[in-house]
């Protein structure tokens, strides 16, 4: 059977031990940011590519030949394969996972599917670990149930229709076997303005410029991440946030 290992990011790739066995295919989105409510893979590749273009200034091409390559690689496992999920406990993470998932449940064979997950501070998560660290992360990993990988997908569904009250609800019903999902729908409920408040991050943006009288986007960055490490928000997708707060003024 082929062994696969579909990473979070670049990051994780650059420091894989060389000591697994297995494939590497990396996930290079950040579907926690923009628009998502397309109604075929085809067309959300087409919004995503559009929307980091415009958002980030990233190339359409980058997005064509680095990003969706990857995700066919996951529609086109073969039968019977071991895949193995490195994804971290964040929202940024999950988003992705859920979407992951999606692709595995709808496009492949299901056969063997293990969650591997980062036992350290979610502030570092695979970041934090050397080679034995990753090592142990695997040898910890869980092995999920067709039903678990049908959960993921769902709750890709239910965030690419904005149903972000279910997530929680079905985050807090699958609590017992998933205790990290209830944080990440928490954080992500929180996202978005309700009852004239500014969403989650946007508040906390706020605060640490009013707290610490500072404009400068380094030091900002920096305490929004320690603060709000649940998020998983890079740089850019904090820069975006901290800009149009500036702009609004």
């Amino acid at each position: 059977m082929k062994e696969f290992h579909i990473l979070n990011g670049d990051a994780l790739k650059e420091q894989f031990p060389d000591s697994f066995n297995g494939e590497l295919i990396v996930t290079r989105e950040c579907l926690v940011d923009g628009d998502v409510s397309a109604d075929s893979l085809d067309r959300l590749f087409e919004l995503r590519a559009e929307y980091l273009s415009n958002t980030y200034d990233s190339e359409i091409d980058f997005y064509h030949q680095e990003v969706i390559p990857e995700f066919n690689k996951i529609i086109s496992l073969p039968e019977h394969s071991v895949i193995y999920l490195w994804f971290e406990d964040d929202l940024f993470c999950q988003v992705n996972l859920w979407f992951v998932s999606h692709l595995i449940q709808n496009f492949t064979t299901l056969s063997q599917v293990f969650l591997v997950r980062p036992h350290t501070d979610i502030q570092y998560g695979f970041g934090g670990l050397n080679s034995d660290g990753l090592e142990n992360a695997f040898k910890s990993k869980i092995r999920l149930s067709v039903d678990d990988v049908k959960l993921f997908s769902s709750l890709w569904e239910l965030y690419q229709g904005q149903n972000h009250t279910k997530i929680l609800e079905l985050a807090v019903k699958h609590s017992e076997r998933f205790p990290f999902l209830v944080d990440a729908a928490k954080a992500n409920l929180e996202r978005f303005p309700s009852d004239g408040l500014p969403g989650r991050p946007v508040q906390t943006l706020l605060d640490i410029m009013k707290e610490t009288g500072s404009d400068e986007f380094g030091p900002v960055f920096r305490e929004f991440h320690k603060r709000e490490s649940i998020y998983g928000f890079g740089d850019l997708q904090v820069k975006r946030l901290f800009d149009e707060l500036r702009n609004s003024n």
